[in-house]
């Protein structure tokens, strides 16, 4: 008899609950107002935080509050360069001891003879 009942409708896609003896949660109404002069309102909770911008439905614009409330704009760090990272990690003088080294490898693997170092060549320039 229960497959009787249920015969020709889809399961998941329609509710037979009905809304009687039900609390809604507590919603508040926001407005919103478009660049391009549409107006709007979209349902939040009454606890939940509003944005400040929202897309506009109409034309798809970007949407502000109609209290004119702008978010504080939050501070942004300056970005980081590879070497200004390099130079958390090291100084010149170890950069320098590194150049080296790879400059000695690279000139062995070629086969030329490796120059001097390059604070000695520095310290009998200024002698």
């Amino acid at each position: 008899m229960a497959e009787r009942a249920l015969r020709g409708t889809r399961l998941g896609a329609t509710s037979y609950e009905n809304d009687r003896n039900t609390d809604l949660a507590p919603r508040q109404e926001v407005a919103f107002d478009c660049p391009k002069g549409h107006r709007f309102s979209v349902p939040f909770a009454a606890e939940a935080e509003v944005p400040a911008k929202w897309e506009c439905r109409v034309c798809g614009a970007v949407a502000v509050t109609a209290t004119g409330d702008e978010p504080s704009a939050a501070k942004a760090k300056p970005p980081r360069s590879h070497w200004d990272m390099l130079m958390e990690r090291r100084s010149i003088a170890d950069l320098e001891e590194v150049l080296a080294e790879r400059l000695a490898i690279i000139r062995g693997q070629r086969g030329e003879e490796p120059e001097p170092d390059l604070a000695q060549a520095r310290q009998r320039k200024s002698a």
